[in-house]
């Protein structure tokens, strides 16, 4: 299954860096739901979201042609 990007830069960005401080925040109090903060990680690195998918949604920008 390919995975089209829904995801776009800027909330990929915002997807890893609360993904890794929950991650961060896990590890720190010894607790298991850091693990939760590696889903956002994974899909800010991968550019896919799956609840996106569901629900029709893009953050990318879209293909515009230019000019030449």
């Amino acid at each position: 299954m390919i995975l089209k990007k829904n995801v776009g830069y800027i909330d990929s960005v915002i997807r890893v860096l609360i993904g890794a401080l929950i991650v961060g925040a896990g590890l720190y109090f010894d607790n298991f739901w850091g693990f939760l903060g590696l889903i956002l990680v994974f899909s800010g690195t991968a550019s896919f979201c799956p609840i996106y998918q569901l629900l029709k949604l893009e953050t990318t920008k879209p293909n515009i042609e230019r000019a030449n």
